[in-house]
């Protein structure tokens, strides 16, 4: 059997790399707590994917992308050998598109892009990447789903990948932007009342929304992550219809909701009672007023009499309403 013996240029390759350690540690600035990191924000990739019967299939994302790595002297000296160019994420960003032959969620192609950064580079020992997913519906005519036209939806599917060099991940989905209204079986009683109380208490009122959610999933490793194609688009799916179902209730009788604290906390119940793999959830529910609309001048005292009818619809102010559930376990 040969012996393989290191090339004098891998051995003088190993003694930089040493040195550079040693001098990152010798360089920390003294006498102070120094964290850095350095990302591309806001690169922008549309993909379209065809299947076999030529239908097309399109996304559009928004790609933020952080990295902690070692790369201190670049900070205290004038040393950039170990900065990954932000440019070369940006680039990055799309490379990997094309490279995605198949159809792939957000989720999916946010732990795509952690992975090549953390493995890739050794100086990178953190990769974050947040996207969200621009809200591209498909087109249907004559109740026909077209083959490739689209049009713009109103919420968001949003996800956040931290994973480190040695594979433990944290992953993040959510929805931005989820307008919900009911125009009955709401109201809001037995508050707090003083000398700045003008609010009257009242058992029938429309409740409006726009929700924001996120939800941490259980997986704590690369290796745990379901592999099943589109597992996070359905699972999204199923989430947001189940935040849907609970704030309104069955078709015919609805939900009364006493508060939006109530309705929020039932939601974010509900959904990890459904859903085991989800170890918590966060939801921001404002309160967005529409007012009863009474108008009158000195000759008629009636010129509007609200009768649960008319209403003044504002969005500022509004009341801002959010909480949290986790298992007990969850690492929030």
């Amino acid at each position: 059997m040969s012996k393989h013996f290191s090339s004098d240029s891998e051995l003088n390759q190993r003694e930089i790399n040493q040195n550079k350690q040693t001098n990152t540690m010798a360089n920390q600035p003294e006498g102070f707590n120094f964290e850095q990191r350095h990302g591309k924000q806001r690169v922008r990739v549309g993909r379209v994917w065809k299947n076999k019967e030529g239908r097309h299939f399109f996304v559009e994302w928004n790609v933020n992308i952080s990295l902690l790595s070692d790369c201190v002297n670049a900070y205290l000296h004038d040393d950039n050998s170990d900065i990954v160019a932000t440019d070369t994420m940006k680039n990055t960003v799309y490379v990997k598109a094309k490279e995605c032959s198949e159809q792939v969620s957000v989720e999916e192609f946010a732990i795509l892009l952690a992975k090549h950064f953390t493995s890739f580079y050794h100086q990178v020992t953190h990769a974050i990447i947040n996207i969200v997913e621009k809200p591209w519906e498909r087109v249907y005519i004559d109740g026909q789903p077209h083959e490739h036209g689209f049009k713009l939806g109103s919420e968001k599917h949003t996800t956040e990948v931290i994973l480190k060099k040695s594979s433990v991940i944290q992953l993040t989905s959510g929805v931005e932007g989820l307008a919900l209204l009911k125009t009955t079986k709401s109201g809001f009683e037995g508050y707090i009342r003083d000398q700045n109380t003008a609010l009257p208490e009242t058992r029938e009122r429309m409740l409006a929304t726009e929700v924001t959610a996120s939800w941490r999933y259980a997986y704590e490793s690369l290796s745990s992550v379901p592999q099943k194609p589109q597992f996070f688009t359905d699972r999204y799916l199923n989430v947001k219809k189940d935040l849907v179902d609970t704030f309104y209730g069955p078709p015919k009788e609805g939900v009364y909701s006493p508060s939006v604290q109530n309705t929020l906390y039932l939601m974010a119940k509900s959904v990890l009672n459904r859903f085991p793999d989800i170890s918590s959830i966060k939801l921001k529910m404002p309160n967005i007023h529409f007012l009863p609309v009474n108008l009158k001048n000195k000759d008629n005292q009636t010129i509007v009499k609200f009768a649960d009818d008319v209403y003044l619809p504002t969005d500022e102010p509004h009341g801002s309403i959010q909480a949290s559930l986790s298992r007990f376990w969850s690492k929030m």
